[in-house]
């Protein structure tokens, strides 16, 4: 099957018409009726019916369908790619990272680099960790901030400071001689605690060590961000267990924090392709972020 087939295939499959696959693919419509006989005849099978006007794909061409979306797919993450190699040698500085760090640290990194480095543009994407390893190589990031691992064969990863699990809870929860205390695990039995849908390595540890507090936690609110619940902490739903930048949001103001006695860090990871070092725009980029990120984590 050659790639013009392929390509016609998936027209076909989305825009539901052989017209409508023609006007995509910018071809007049017998070219394309043309090219869809000559595919058939090469693979000894036809690929659609026509039924009551409409196409509708043969068994075997149902079988194929998902072979060939992938291979539309791979082509479009080439075609990403060779875009954006062929950019001057003077892109811009393109960092994604979590919405939890752009709030907390990025967003004033960038400030404090365009003073040092006025004339640098910034791009800037919020991610999940998963889909930052693929826009960093494809060339679409340069940095990847993240609170996980990334183990990616191509990536490098820095880490750039370490900080610990906090929990949070509604303003007057806890005395003020408490606060500077940590928190021992046993103490969250039969709090009402949020919980956090993270489906990555610090979730699940964390829901390890809540699976064995004796009462369990009384958990009635699942919500899929660190913001989510730092927000339903602060309207007095109950406890949750985020990362260090998430407890810091809001100057600590919203809600009462305490770290978490449990020794198990959390640490802030830059990724970076392995075949790009950073240039100085970069590197005192990340100096910044490190900075930063330390000032959040100090001491009160």
């Amino acid at each position: 099957m050659r790639l013009r087939h392929i390509e016609l295939f998936h027209a076909v499959l989305t825009t539901g018409s052989l017209t409508g696959a023609a006007d995509l693919l910018n071809i007049s419509q017998p070219a394309a009726s043309k090219a869809l006989q000559h595919a058939e005849h090469q693979l000894g099978f036809a690929l659609f019916n026509r039924v009551r006007g409409r196409l509708q794909l043969t068994p075997e061409a149902l079988l194929l369908r998902h072979r060939v979306e992938k291979i539309i797919q791979d082509l479009h993450d080439l075609q990403r790619l060779t875009a954006n190699l062929g950019r001057p040698e003077s892109h811009p500085l393109r960092v994604t990272c979590t919405p939890t760090l752009a709030q907390a640290l990025v967003l004033d990194a960038t400030t404090l680099l365009r003073r040092d480095f006025p004339d640098t543009t910034t791009e800037l994407f919020t991610q999940h960790s998963a889909e930052m390893c693929e826009s960093l190589m494809l060339h679409e990031a340069d940095i990847g901030l993240t609170l996980q691992e990334a183990c990616h064969p191509g990536l490098r990863q820095e880490p750039l400071c370490r900080g610990h699990v906090m929990v949070i809870a509604p303003p007057g929860w806890w005395p003020e001689a408490a606060l500077a205390q940590p928190l021992p695990v046993a103490e969250l039995a039969g709090q009402p605690m949020i919980g956090i849908a993270v489906q990555d390595a610090l979730g699940r540890m964390l829901q390890n060590h809540l699976a064995q507090v004796e009462p369990a936690p009384r958990t009635s609110v699942w919500v899929q961000t660190y913001q989510l619940a730092y927000a339903l902490v602060a309207q007095g739903e109950g406890l949750a267990l985020v990362d260090p930048f998430t407890a810091s949001r809001d100057g600590g103001q919203a809600v009462q924090t305490r770290p978490l006695k449990l020794q198990l860090d959390i640490v802030l990871y830059a990724l970076y392709r392995l075949e790009s070092p950073l240039n100085p725009v970069q590197r005192h980029f990340l100096d910044q972020v490190r900075e930063l990120a330390e000032q959040v984590l100090a001491p009160a």
